[in-house]
């Protein structure tokens, strides 16, 4: 063997040696391997811009109430929520929808009383409705869901989606209306008061939070809080009804969602 042939084949003999630490832990082996052996669950989304483990939220918010066909039901609402990890949080929430008295009715109501007292119902039908003047509700949410929209390639827009379920109570007044022709400012209706109760009631939704910084988020909601009532009666055009049925409180609100205390410093990725 020549001198040429032995440091030609030592410096291939160091080549080989020297690569394999390196191949052994480049991303092409890594991923091979992983696919080999399976691994472990990652979050979706990395580099988390918002936690809320371990913080309060409260949020005021306005909405309405989009499922009433007889009245106009604006509501305000104050939630306060504990987040014990990313995705479950403990929740209150207390809910007002102030009582405007005919100007809460909708045009569909004098219709049908109209066309009702001029047709076989006469001056003895009634429409009855509901309004429901406070809520208030305890209940968990979950947060399967938490992404990121990039706005015209500008920012980076975060957001997750969730979902509630709880219990509470709704306190609602009852209310029979009639056509009314002497009424001369208006929908032509009289309203005649009821009974009020307060009944329990479960309670469901769904929501979403896009966080604009750290601390302050802008959020949506969509909630129902279910109850049971006497069957309409309406008056003289039916027989009395003695049994009840399943009404729905649907709520659709919007707010400014206030998260604290500051969130600490991330010390990693995820």
């Amino acid at each position: 063997m020549s001198l040429k042939q032995l440091i030609t084949g030592i410096v291939a003999l160091s080549a080989l040696l020297a690569s394999a630490p390196a191949l052994a832990g480049s991303p092409g082996l890594d991923a091979l391997d992983d696919f080999r052996k399976g691994s472990s669950t990652r979050p979706a989304v990395q580099n988390r811009f918002f936690v809320k483990e371990a913080r309060f939220e409260l949020t005021p918010a306005m909405g309405l109430v989009p499922n009433n066909p007889f009245t106009k039901r604006y509501v305000g609402s104050l939630f306060v929520a504990y987040h014990f990890t990313e995705h479950l949080a403990a929740e209150g929430q207390l809910s007002y929808s102030p009582d405007l008295g005919r100007a809460d009715l909708k045009n569909l109501t004098a219709a049908l009383t109209q066309i009702a007292f001029n047709g076989p119902g006469g001056p003895d039908f009634r429409q009855p409705l509901e309004k429901v003047l406070l809520s208030a509700n305890v209940g968990a949410r979950w947060t399967p869901l938490y992404g990121k929209i990039n706005l015209l390639g500008e920012a980076v827009l975060n957001f997750d989606i969730y979902g509630v379920a709880g219990v509470g109570m709704i306190s609602k007044q009852h209310f029979d209306a009639k056509y009314d022709p002497s009424v001369s400012e208006g929908i032509p209706v009289a309203l005649e008061p009821g009974p009020r109760a307060s009944l329990p009631s479960p309670m469901a939704g769904v929501g979403a939070n896009f966080f604009l910084n750290q601390t302050v988020a802008l959020r949506l909601d969509l909630r129902g809080n279910f109850y049971f009532a006497p069957e309409p009666d309406y008056g003289g055009t039916s027989t009395d009804n003695t049994g009840s049925r399943l009404y729905n409180n649907l709520v659709a609100s919007g707010g400014v969602a206030l998260f604290f205390p500051k969130m600490q410093p991330r010390l990693y990725n995820f």
